[in-house]
Formats: structure tokens, sequence, C-alpha cells
């Protein structure tokens, strides 16, 4: 089995910083590359980190991409404020230009992307944030990475002690068993995605979309 040589973007954001979190504690993982437009403030022996301001223009660092054969892509912006054209350019356009990069130089990567519960494959429904995060989700199975999965969390249970957890997550932290004993179908811990998607890379998954319930069991293999 070979050992994770781990791409992370979005280590700056809750998520993102969670499964860096557990990709600097697993064994299997030998190295991590985090992406940033601003520093995540983490050092370790495994860890390297670039600031990179365009996530749009990657030649500057193109060399530096090379290698590695899982990318664990976090990053995302909230639609709230923002119009249909403008989230589709931040979501989508960046994603699968970030991606096709990667497959470029990486062809025997796993890709596992971070979308959300309610993610419209249809690309055909009202909300608008779910339709472009389904076309983003089908146009990334197409592109022919070795292996390829779409995270659909919904209630994420922040892990103690990170520094990046929103605040509203703080807030209802103390009802995750409430939450979870009564949606268990809609609610995950972020130290169950961030293993998740470890063992996707490790061990693949009968299922190319993942809703929490089968994030929360291939957290467990």
């Amino acid at each position: 089995m070979k050992k994770i040589k781990a791409i992370i973007t979005g280590a700056t954001g809750m998520v993102g910083e969670g499964v860096l979190h557990e990709c600097l504690l697993h064994p299997e993982v030998e190295s991590v590359l985090v992406i940033n437009r601003k520093t995540c403030g983490v050092e370790r022996d495994k860890l390297k980190e670039i600031i990179l301001k365009d996530f749009f223009d990657l030649s500057s660092i193109e060399k530096e991409l090379k290698g590695y054969n899982a990318c664990y892509f976090c990053a995302g912006v909230s639609s709230i404020g923002k119009k249909e054209e403008e989230y589709k350019h931040i979501t989508y356009d960046l994603t699968i230009n970030f991606a096709k990069k990667l497959l470029k130089l990486n062809p025997d990567m796993t890709f596992c992307y971070v979308s959300g519960s309610g993610t419209d494959s249809t690309e055909k429904g009202r909300i608008m944030w779910a339709r472009i995060k389904g076309k983003t989700e089908n146009d990334l199975l197409k592109l022919g990475f070795k292996d390829a999965y779409m995270f659909r969390p919904g209630y994420i249970q922040p892990i103690k002690g990170l520094k990046n957890t929103n605040k509203a997550y703080k807030l209802f932290a103390p009802l995750y068993p409430v939450w979870k004993a009564l949606f268990p179908k809609f609610v995950v811990t972020l130290e169950e995605l961030g293993k998740a998607m470890i063992n996707a890379s490790l061990y693949g998954y009968t299922k190319k979309i993942l809703e929490c319930e089968d994030i929360a069991k291939l957290a467990t293999e």
C-alpha cells in the first residue's frame, strides 16, 4: 500500500483545518502540501505550505504540485450575498481549473471534494448553490482521476481546540448528541470527515458520492 502524499486546500477554514489535523496525525500520510491564500499557522515536519494569491494561475507552483497521490479539496465560500455568476466562478470554475492541473501532473491521484448535504446532482433545481455544487461534482467525476469522491456533510461537529471553528458551530457543538440522535443521516464529526477522506485514498469506497452515513462508515474502515 502506498503512503499518502496529499494536497489540501482550504486549511485556513474549519473543514480544511480539521482534515489537515487528521492527516498530520495519521501514520499512512507521509507528507502534506497545503495551498492557501494566507498562512494556516501550522508547522510540522511532514507539512509544507504554499501561499498562492490567485488559484486560477498555478504556473508559478507547477513543479511543486508534482508527486502527490491525493487531493482533499476543502476550499469554498458561502453563496450568501453572491449572484449566481460570481458564485459559479469561485466554486465551479476555480475547482475544475485546479483539478485539471493536478490531474495533468498527477494522473495517479485520488481527488476528494467537499460539497454539502442537499447538493443537486440534476443541476436543475431551484437552489442556486446546490445546482452549482452538483455541476462541480458531476464534472469532477468525469475528469478521469484514478479515483474521485464527493463528500456531502450536513452539520459538522468541530474538533475541540482547533482555531478556525465557525462561531455558529461552537454555539451548537454541545447539542451534537441531540442532533445525532434525532437526525443521524445529517450529522457527522470533523474527525470522521478527515478520516473518511484518508480511507477513501487508501481503500476506496463503493459509492462516489458520500452522504453523512457513508462518511461515518468509511471513517471506521
